[in-house]
């Protein structure tokens, strides 16, 4: 019953804090950079400025910038699992690390539960603690990022193992209402 009842607590500031996000509003994510990313071939997107400012998408490598934050999926990586932790049968556990630049002058939340959705081939598919256990050193995408500061992490899902893509939406800030769309492709 405890732990229960600390969980909840831990929810509940977890969504306050999320929910108190960047004060600062922009409209549409822009594109900062651009790398190739390990899972995705299809990086042949027109780099005109034009298409820059109205760019939606992005893909593994790409930096979006989204109220003065700055947020990359640097990589996504597949697993089968460990002796006592495994997908169910037919699916795979897909890891996906995102960098993220706080720029702003307030200190942002990040919550893989409330600032994260994610579509498997266009059905929708929740995140996953027990792919989170198979990240290994890695840190879980959520906490406080400082302005000024960085923060590194992982989301996890529980995904077909024939699955093609992996649409990933990040919302920094709840109120505002803007995403941040992240494609993976195997």
């Amino acid at each position: 019953m405890k732990r229960t009842f600390g969980i909840v607590i831990i929810l509940s500031t977890l969504f306050i804090t999320a929910l108190s996000g960047c004060n600062e509003i922009s409209s549409t994510p822009q594109l900062v950079s651009k790398a190739e990313g390990v899972f995705s071939e299809s990086l042949a997107h027109d780099e005109s400025s034009e298409a820059k400012e109205a760019k939606t998408e992005f893909y593994i490598g790409e930096t979006a910038e989204l109220d003065k934050v700055q947020t990359t999926l640097i990589d996504v990586t597949e697993s089968t699992g460990s002796e006592y932790n495994q997908p169910n049968e037919g699916n795979v556990f897909v890891l996906c690390e995102f960098e993220i630049c706080n720029n702003s002058d307030t200190e942002i939340a990040v919550s893989s539960m409330l600032s994260f959705e994610a579509y498997c081939d266009d059905y929708t598919c929740s995140g996953s603690f027990s792919a989170l256990l198979e990240k290994g050193d890695k840190n879980q995408l959520d906490g406080t990022v400082a302005a000024g500061k960085k923060f590194t992490g992982v989301v996890g899902y529980e995904v077909p193992e024939d699955w093609k893509e992996l649409e990933i939406r990040y919302t920094p800030d709840y109120w505002n209402g803007n995403d941040i769309v992240f494609i993976a492709n195997k």
